[in-house]
């Protein structure tokens, strides 16, 4: 933690780095804070009323109108709220897919088991590779971009040209797996790359838990979106998933495969009974219901214009001392939303992290898998956050470049 706090923020903040569970909109938790104890004169807090109430009613769904409003979520679509995090979609999106009568008649048409494109872009799609195989998919890796740095290291930083990636035949794919930011490696695939790429006729199902209500999505282009909600839109607890209505149809021929679904992971189970067959995580719920409207509030697109700006003073200051502050990702590929960097040695990376944390910057070291620095700004950090640490880039930079 930061030894004193000269940040200026209010309540004795500090700049709040961190991947996740991520900074919040002051707004929110003053919101939250003033309804912890009695919610709007319920004489309770909203962890302690029922989820079959009225007043929980109230919340869940205008989270849900809020959402729609936000995303222009199409009617076809349908809005869920879950546990299970970003594990959980990753089984939860092959046991869906494959219960569905579109992909099961197109399995039966094809006399045998379709196969699933995945995208490797970083260590989250991996783990929903992972998964696909552990519950007997027959995946297909479309791309893998892991490949060597320039230090020898491991790790993902770009992804090679379309022309070279191996997409399945629309007749044999069930759907194309991808993960839209990868946290952990720093690199961002934008949506129309891959969805351009894609068939129309193959559903593309995208993991956004890091960079949803970041900036404006075309979410009738895909068959379902997935997302935690700990990154931008609330607290640990809750996820997200848009689906297209039609990929929750079913018939007789996929009672079998309805059953290898747990009940907790069935969407159409959840979609039957909007979000609450039995009690959803509430308070989570209800937090990303005040995030919802401050996203409405503030514009999507004022809030990707924010992204750009804040990333784009922290990229200018590893372009600008590329000797010192390395960073791995190419151009085209760099995250808006977690930027990773090296220094030239583990002992300045130390250095750094512990003389950000004493001017009260803190959650700056890089996942444990790859090490380095790295600096999450999602969209309640504030562009003051950014400025104030590549200040102090420039400052550890003058004091220690070899």
């Amino acid at each position: 933690m930061a030894s004193g706090n000269n940040t200026g923020l209010p309540y004795g903040r500090v700049w709040n780095f961190s991947a996740g569970p991520s900074v919040l909109p002051v707004s929110v938790l003053e919101e939250v804070q003033r309804d912890l104890l009695n919610y709007k004169g319920t004489g309770m807090s909203v962890m302690e009323m029922s989820h079959r109430s009225k007043t929980y009613d109230d919340i869940i769904e205008g989270a849900e109108a809020t959402l729609r409003r936000v995303l222009k979520v199409p009617d076809n679509y349908a809005v869920i709220f879950l546990q299970g995090g970003g594990t959980g979609g990753f089984a939860a999106s092959y046991l869906n897919l494959f219960a569905c009568k579109a992909v099961r008649d197109k399995q039966r048409k094809l006399g045998r088991q379709l196969s699933c494109d995945y995208l490797v872009t970083g260590s989250w799609s991996k783990g929903g590779l992972k998964e696909a195989q552990r519950l007997g998919g027959r995946p297909n890796v479309v791309l893998d971009g892991v490949r060597a740095t320039k230090t020898g290291a491991v790790s993902y930083h770009s992804l090679p040209p379309v022309s070279e990636w191996k997409l399945g035949k629309p007749e044999e794919t069930a759907f194309v797996y991808y993960c839209e930011n990868e946290t952990i490696h720093g690199v961002e695939t934008p949506s129309s790359l891959v969805v351009d790429a894609v068939d129309p006729s193959v559903p593309v199902i995208c993991d956004m838990s890091s960079n949803m209500l970041s900036r404006p999505v075309d979410i009738k282009r895909f068959g379902a979106i997935i997302a935690g909600a700990q990154k931008n839109m609330g607290p640990a607890g809750v996820s997200l998933v848009i689906v297209r209505k039609d990929l929750l149809e079913r018939d007789e021929a996929g009672v079998e495969a309805v059953r290898s679904i747990p009940s907790v992971l069935d969407w159409l189970y959840y979609a039957s009974a909007g979000s609450m067959p039995h009690t959803p995580p509430t308070f989570a719920i209800y937090v990303c219901s005040l995030v919802f409207k401050w996203a409405e509030e503030q514009g999507l697109e004022a809030l990707e214009r924010l992204r750009q700006a804040r990333s784009g003073l922290v990229y200018d200051m590893i372009d600008a001392h590329p000797e010192f502050y390395r960073g791995p990702v190419d151009r085209y590929y760099r995250s808006r939303m977690n930027v990773v960097f090296n220094l030239p040695t583990k002992e300045l990376e130390a250095q750094f992290i512990a003389e950000a944390a004493k001017r009260s910057m803190i959650q700056l070291k890089g996942h444990r898998s790859v090490g380095g620095v790295r600096i999450s700004l999602y969209n309640a950090m504030p562009l003051e956050g950014a400025q104030v640490f590549v200040e102090f880039m420039k400052e550890f930079y003058e004091a220690n470049r070899l």
